[in-house]
């Protein structure tokens, strides 16, 4: 067993595993943050998207001993004041989710893509950036797109201090 410390959605936490346990099992079986989704077992669906120092990772290929020391927010730390993040309501308003399986990684995705490209995102950039999250329900990604676009003008007019 190795000894691994991290904080994880603004909380100290610490505790031995294996050496292979990934950093999606840390959080999902040590930690019970079931929003990170094992979807794959592939890196290729996106559904266990987290952010790891400020940076979108998919945490199914990263291993939790790697992470010591680090900063990770999974879906349940994305929220604060009991107030849904910018994003998350953005997909709640466009309907971007229907089973929800794949929601907790795009949102985390796609709060990526606004703190890499800025709140102006177009159509096809928001595809091209979501290409590695994948939903099941063949939702055409019509909704998600619209959501990840009303969550970037929110997300930006939060930090202004103006409404969306």
């Amino acid at each position: 067993m190795t000894a691994v410390a991290m904080t994880v959605n603004g909380k100290p936490v610490a505790a031995d595993v294996e050496p292979r346990t990934l950093l999606v099992q840390f959080l999902r079986e040590n930690l019970r943050l079931t929003g990170t989704h094992v979807g794959c077992d592939t890196s290729q669906c996106g559904a266990c998207v987290v952010h790891l120092n400020g940076r979108a990772i998919k945490s199914c290929t990263m291993l939790a001993v790697s992470c010591e020391g680090a900063k990770v927010t999974t879906i349940e730390g994305l929220a604060s004041d009991n107030q849904l993040h910018p994003m998350q309501e953005a997909f709640r308003e466009n309907h971007a989710l229907q089973c929800g399986f794949c929601t907790p990684g795009m949102i985390l995705a796609a709060v990526d893509i606004v703190y890499r490209k800025g709140a102006e995102l177009d159509e096809t950039t928001i595809r091209e950036e979501l290409e590695g999250n994948l939903c099941r329900c063949s939702t055409g990604y019509h909704n998600i797109v619209k959501a990840v676009a009303a969550g970037a003008r929110a997300m930006a007019a939060r930090q202004t201090g103006r409404a969306a």
